[in-house]
């Protein structure tokens, strides 16, 4: 039997106007994007490994999300794991700026001063999947 880390692992940010979704894969970031709040779940359906855990950030609606997820997929109950998204958005963010360094003048203000130009929840979907992979292997 393989170990849990081998297992897919798909990770959603839930939001009420937009989601943040990331699926990965031999803990390597596979997918990862933002859907608006309504197609979330259909979107889950699509991309719903056979097993593996998914997890759910534990704040903005998390509990109406996962009862929501749960009434159209019944069967992935056991499956669903909350987990704590403190600083998770401060993280994403400053993986972002790591990704997409700042061009031109804007280099010159610090990126804490300054506001990705799209949405991040994709970035917190795949830190909400590192923080269940540490805590599964005990980091």
């Amino acid at each position: 039997m393989m170990g849990f880390q081998h297992l897919p692992i798909l990770a959603v940010d839930p939001g009420r106007l937009k989601c943040g979704l990331a699926l990965l894969e031999l803990q390597r970031v596979v997918l990862k994007e933002v859907v608006s709040r309504t197609e979330t779940v259909n979107r889950i359906v699509e991309l719903l490994p056979s097993n593996g855990p998914i997890i759910v950030g534990d704040r903005t609606g998390s509990k109406e999300f996962i009862e929501e997820l749960l009434a159209a997929i019944p069967h992935i109950s056991n499956r669903v794991e909350p987990t704590d998204e403190h600083l998770s958005s401060v993280q994403a963010r400053q993986r972002y700026w790591l990704e997409h360094p700042p061009q031109g003048w804007h280099r010159l203000v610090p990126v804490s001063l300054q506001v990705p130009p799209v949405p991040i929840d994709d970035y917190v979907a795949v830190i909400l999947a590192e923080r269940y992979l540490a805590k599964m292997l005990g980091n």
